[in-house]
């Protein structure tokens, strides 16, 4: 029997938050139970961890652009593929834009165009968590069918302790491993519709 994740292909979305760290754990672990992993950041994201640590574990490019010289359309062909769509951290940019149809860069035009199940684990401040237009736009994604998982109450960056601290690795690894072996792989669905 091969790696549990094997013929699953999930897209890692990684914001500009401090806690973009974590999602190299995340994306490393997939790729070693066998999912496929591509994985695009954000500018901000960008500022924090490095798009060549995410090349490295997954090895594949990350993708940063919407604008290539290929004509592929990066803002609708990673979706394609994927079976799942992982957002971490969901920022409360990230969120805001998500709920409000904003797609002005690539991964928020990503999101947009998903058509496969996408999961947000968000983590901001406390302060920013429990700020009503946040709490809005969270409420209405999860209406919209959006799975969340977190935050979670501990150490924050700003040094202040509460709410909006992203779930550790293991956890979040965990709601994707359920997501995604709750149906089979897209590569092995009969995807022909008369």
């Amino acid at each position: 029997m091969g790696p549990i994740l094997a013929d699953y292909e999930v897209l890692v979305c990684v914001t500009g938050g401090i806690a973009a760290y974590k999602a190299a754990a995340v994306v490393s672990q997939l790729a070693q139970e066998g999912c496929g992993v591509t994985v695009a950041m954000t500018h901000s994201a960008r500022r924090l961890v490095g798009a060549a640590t995410f090349q490295g574990l997954s090895g594949r490019a990350v993708l940063t652009s919407l604008w290539t010289r290929s004509g592929d359309m990066p803002h609708l062909d990673p979706t394609e593929k994927a079976d799942l769509v992982v957002v971490a951290p969901a920022t409360a940019n990230i969120l805001g834009k998500l709920a409000g149809g904003i797609a002005d860069d690539l991964v928020s035009t990503l999101l947009l165009g998903a058509d496969c199940p996408v999961l947000l684990a968000p983590a901001m401040n406390t302060r920013m968590w429990q700020h009503p237009a946040v709490q809005r736009n969270v409420a209405f994604l999860r209406e919209h069918q959006f799975a969340i998982v977190g935050p979670e109450e501990g150490w924050l960056a700003c040094g202040t302790y509460g709410a909006g601290r992203l779930v550790e690795p293991e956890r979040l690894l965990a709601v994707i491993r359920e997501q995604l072996t709750s149906r089979p792989p897209r590569a092995k669905q009969d995807r022909s519709v008369p």
